[in-house]
């Protein structure tokens, strides 16, 4: 089964806010066109092979007004202009360019997110050498794309590498141009950056593993080598910013990491793109032993569209790579079709909406600043809204709105004129909107354990700087907190690692005033299975008094009998002085019944197991699925355990991680499927994508086990050759899911 990056650019996800009808007409608004952007910018080229002086002035002569200002030999290949924002962002069209990163978006001091977690606190702490904590001594294994480790950022705390697609010691980025890659090398700044920007742990010591190829895909197998090998090198932590759909426990790679943290390795893992919907955290981060992480938000300024005659603000997320949307006055909101430039009407000073496809994000935005637009709104061309990432920089405001609020507009504008205005909101703190959730089915365990800035983190990538989101990004934030806590406790455990960044953690609010966040208020907690413990912080981890281990409780999945299920914790002082223990009682629940620990005090380094007891009387509650926080009050300090129950057998998928591919032996061809609840039936029907006209089922199974099926399919096991439409289906406990997609088959 492929494995894809957890940062993929484009990706689905739900939108659940209503959009109500309009209820007035306003004529358009007539104002004077906008001006466009003038001010010039630096931007950092890398080239795909060398060039000399001559050749690269030879490169930028057709474009007007761009200057160059520097070769680079050393550290890149490449070259850094200075000049308008759309000359550079023609010559970013030219063959033997890789990449273009403007460079006045980046600053040299820490970056906002590590400040948020406790990263820039932290380095004014001391480890048991009186060194300060940066990382140092402490090796994180990138298990990637590669990493370009000439980086001036980078290649000062590079310790060396493999590369399991090569098979070689060079895991450098995929630089052929089309398929370039560039994603280790942004987890990897992330982690440990050391130049104009700072990673959380400035002085680590990066180990690369190239495991992902062109483009960003590689093979369980190629993962599963990397993870060998980091174990064999004895590296503290390892990073795996990537991953597939499939939520289940007992994948290849999940178990992989398993058996790295009993070799004493922190493991870290993505938790995925799929959210918001529950149940889609995908493998390794569903692997129990590692630490799963979710994305949140750092500061960030949200742009709402209001528009005339409707109640409702449309939520834009901004595309990283386009201009900041500060818009002083209400613009005309114009279709563009599905953005070629053909589509676009004459667009001087307006906004124009978008659809998505056919043509890449930068390519649409491009036409419609070419053709006068003053924004561009994206909207998805599947359910729910995507973040994404421009190609190349464009000068003009572009953002993503999802199919549902797309589509509302689009069809008021085949109707009527609209006239728009943005206003833009300061957020911190929030759930990203695409960041998976849990639980994990089968084990019915909470996932993510712990989540970390992912939303517009600036990082390093081959030849300058990008700012890129996903839980791709959260991951390596708490990699690199680790690296900061293994510094500080170089002895402890990777559970214990663990346990204290999920006992310091935030719980994060959905919403409300700061007032309301401060007073913890009930009910506005997201949910344990879609944050975990809360949002990391990094500075109380490292000076924690008491370790809880496990960090998370799972209660596990009761039947439709009244049941007592009990589970075990740890609590270890870790200070140098006497602690006092206390459970708090959870608020009364009609059915749930807990018995705690009483009180108890524990000396310096002592440690305690104790017993935590629920029962459950399906009678009275009736909830499928119950979670909260149980409070530990720790020597004065309050220590949140999230608990997670199921009742019976919640709404789950029944199949997953569908994939076709032709076989071995010639003729043959293979599925795989992922069935986390087994089925009572199962099956792949086949159809015909032009007039979804039945064509017989490839497979039909009953009483299937849970787990991975993989089949070789003979040739005569085969329909005709051809393209068909297949409807892949699960049945269990009266609840049948399917998964739909495209098969080609040649004989």
């Amino acid at each position: 089964m492929k494995l894809l990056l957890a940062i993929i650019l484009a990706l689905q996800t739900a939108n659940l806010a209503a959009i109500n009808p309009p209820i007035s007409i306003k004529k358009p608004l007539v104002h004077p066109p906008i001006p466009k952007q003038t001010k010039d910018t630096v931007a950092i080229i890398t080239l795909d092979r060398p060039q000399s002086e001559q050749a690269i002035q030879q490169l930028i002569k057709p474009y007007k007004n761009i200057k160059l200002r520097r070769v680079f030999r050393e550290a890149i290949d490449g070259f850094s202009v200075q000049g308008p924002p759309d000359a550079i962002a023609q010559l970013a069209g030219q063959k033997p360019i890789l990449h273009v990163s403007p460079v006045n978006e980046y600053k040299a001091e820490a970056e906002e997110s590590v400040k948020i977690i406790g990263g820039e606190t932290v380095r004014g702490f001391f480890d048991q050498n009186n060194q300060r904590l940066t990382g140092r001594g402490v090796t994180v294994a990138v298990i990637d794309t590669g990493v370009d480790y000439t980086h001036p950022d980078l290649k000062r705390n590079y310790g060396g590498g493999h590369d399991l697609v090569d098979n070689d010691q060079d895991p450098m980025e995929t630089l052929t141009p089309g398929r370039a890659t560039l994603h280790g090398t942004h987890v990897a700044g992330i982690i440990a950056a050391n130049g104009k920007i700072k990673g959380v742990a400035p002085e680590a010591k990066i180990i690369a593993y190239r495991a992902l190829g062109p483009g960003g895909a590689g093979s369980t197998e190629q993962v599963l080598a990397a993870i060998e090998q980091a174990i064999k090198d004895k590296v503290d932590i390892m990073n795996l910013s990537l991953g597939n759909s499939v939520n289940g426990p007992d994948l290849p790679i999940s178990m992989a990491l398993n058996r790295a943290v009993e070799r004493g390795i922190v493991a870290v893992a993505a938790s995925g793109n799929s959210g918001p919907d529950i149940w889609t955290v995908g493998s390794p981060g569903t692997a129990s032993k590692a630490i799963s992480v979710g994305a949140s938000t750092p500061v960030q300024k949200i742009p709402f569209l209001k528009v005339a005659g409707i109640r409702e603000k449309f939520r834009i997320q901004p595309l990283e790579g386009s201009d900041d949307w500060q818009l002083d006055r209400s613009l005309d909101l114009v279709d563009g079709g599905i953005g070629r430039k053909e589509d676009i009407p004459n667009a001087e000073g307006k906004m124009v909406l978008i659809r998505r496809g056919t043509l890449t994000f930068s390519e649409k935005a491009e036409n419609a600043r070419k053709a006068g637009a003053r924004a561009v709104i994206i909207y998805n061309n599947l359910g729910g809204s995507f973040i994404g990432n421009l190609e190349s920089p464009v000068a003009i405001p572009v953002g993503a709105l999802s199919k549902r609020d797309g589509e509302y507009l689009h069809k008021r504008l085949a109707k009527q004129g609209a006239v728009a205005r943005v206003e833009v909101a300061e957020e911190q703190d929030l759930m990203a909107e695409f960041s998976s959730r849990g639980p994990v089915t089968d084990s019915w365990e909470i996932k993510p354990d712990i989540v970390a800035p992912g939303v517009a983190i600036q990082s390093t990538i081959p030849g300058g700087y990008l700012s890129l989101q996903g839980t791709s990004m959260a991951a390596p934030h708490i990699a690199g907190a680790c690296a900061l806590i293994k510094q500080a406790h170089p002895d402890w455990r990777p559970e214990q690692v663990k346990a204290a960044l999920m006992n310091t953690a935030k719980p994060l609010i959905k919403s409300g005033s700061n007032e309301e966040k401060s007073r913890h208020a009930e009910g506005a907690v997201y949910h344990t299975y879609e944050q975990g413990a809360g949002r990391v912080q990094v500075d109380r981890a490292v000076r924690t008094a008491s370790l809880v281990t496990p960090g998370s409780l799972r209660f596990g999945k009761f039947s439709d009998e009244k049941h007592l299920r009990s589970a075990k914790v740890k609590v270890e002082n870790v200070s140098g002085k006497i602690q006092r223990y206390t459970f708090f009682i959870p608020p009364k629940e009609d059915g749930l019944y807990w018995k705690l620990p009483l009180s108890f005090s524990l000396k310096p380094h002592e440690s305690k197991e104790v017993a935590i007891e629920l029962t459950v009387d399906p009678k009275e509650f009736k909830r499928k699925l119950h979670d909260g926080y149980l409070t530990l009050n720790a020597g004065g300090t309050d220590i949140h355990i999230p608990y997670l129950y199921v009742l019976e057998e919640p709404g789950y998928p029944r199949v997953m991680g569908f994939d076709f591919a032709q076989g071995d032996q010639p003729g043959h061809y293979h599925y795989e499927v992922y069935l986390p609840g087994g089925a009572d039936e199962f099956g792949i029907a086949l159809f015909d994508p032009g007039d979804y006209r039945f064509m017989g089922f490839l497979e039909t199974r009953t009483n299937v086990d849970k787990g991975l099926i993989r089949m070789d399919l003979p040739p005569d096991r085969l329909p005709d050759a051809g393209t068909y439409l297949v409807k892949v289906f699960a049945k269990k406990a009266g609840k049948e899911d399917f998964t739909e997609g495209m098969i080609t088959i040649e004989k």
